[in-house]
């Protein structure tokens, strides 16, 4: 299944509370369960400005829609085409 990587911009996003940042959870987590297996909410890294999300995802049209019922902004969702790490190098 496709993995996309969400870009959200959240100015302020690096000082949000760990409250805030469990309701936040709490929200998309809900949103999920409602849409089914289909989606699947992998992790999310947390910047200055902004909050990067990485889903599982058959269709971006599943990422957007979850946003939309979440009221969270995706201003970018790019779909990824290849995973590399250190390893990738051997």
């Amino acid at each position: 299944m496709p993995k996309y990587v969400i870009e959200r911009e959240i100015p302020g996003a690096g000082n949000l509370t760990t409250e805030q940042l469990k309701g936040i959870s709490q929200t998309s987590c809900g949103v999920l369960s409602k849409m089914g297996s289909e989606i699947q909410w992998l992790q999310s890294y947390v910047t200055t400005d902004k909050i990067y999300c990485v889903y599982i995802s058959p269709n971006e049209e599943l990422v957007l829609e979850h946003a939309r019922q979440g009221g969270f902004p995706a201003n970018s969702v790019s779909k990824v085409s290849a995973i590399i790490d250190p390893t990738t190098a051997e």
